[in-house]
């Protein structure tokens, strides 16, 4: 999952960046309102936390800018106030959470969880494949008796196919959702990482659950491709 992160406070910014990179999303990171409206309309972001004090544009001008071009992605603002005034100008503004600076990273955590959930309500936080579970909370993989250890940007991947689970995800959309700025679109770093992935979920298994779409993409499925 990617993030775009807009906070202009260095170090709650460097906080909150390295803490979502180490639970595995890609996380992008610009520190004013045109900044933050350029780089969610060109990219597709999975999630937005938006400070609402921003050099340039205010948090609820952003939003508001945002959802006037069609700007869907779900926003999580961050505020120094708690004043209920704020809360529900944000609200109206087209934020769909409110978190009140200081807040436990951990919360923020739950609230991302709870809006990444939002576009397909029923959406399960525990996949299964054939003997493949996934847990997108814990993120813990088993397939049968046997834990399956991966990194960060494996299990990013992972996840994705697993929240597309028996649809097809395009290279460009892995790209998209799985890597942030730095990435270079002209290397063949998602195919060494379904490689990787292959290499520790289907090597052992008479039931390969992952598939590549020759020139469509990857999909995560037990039935066999046709």
């Amino acid at each position: 999952m990617r993030i775009l992160v807009v906070e202009d406070d260095p170090r709650l910014a460097a906080l909150v960046t390295r803490g979502l990179r180490e639970e595995a999303y890609a996380v992008d990171h610009c520190a004013d309102g045109p900044s933050a409206i350029t780089q969610a309309v060109v990219n597709s972001y999975d999630a937005i936390v938006l400070d609402v004090m921003l050099p340039g544009a205010n948090g609820f001008t952003v939003v508001e800018t945002l959802r006037a071009r069609n700007v869907h992605t779900p926003v999580l603002m961050l505020t120094a106030r708690d004043a209920v005034a704020d809360r529900i100008a944000g609200l109206d503004a087209g934020a769909d959470d409110y978190l009140v600076k200081p807040f436990d990273f951990g919360e923020l955590l739950a609230r991302l969880r709870a809006l990444l959930r939002r576009p397909e309500a029923v959406q399960p936080m525990r996949v299964q494949v054939a003997d493949l579970v996934i847990d997108l909370q814990s993120h813990s993989v088993t397939r049968g008796d046997t834990n399956i250890t991966l990194t960060g940007k494996e299990f990013a991947l992972l996840e994705l196919l697993a929240r597309n689970v028996r649809r097809v995800v395009s290279r460009a959309d892995i790209v998209a959702h799985v890597w942030d700025d730095n990435h270079d679109p002209f290397t063949n770093a998602v195919e060494v990482y379904m490689n990787r992935l292959r290499g520790k979920i289907d090597r052992d298994s008479d039931t390969p659950v992952l598939h590549t779409r020759r020139g469509v993409g990857y999909i995560l499925t037990d039935d066999p491709p046709g």
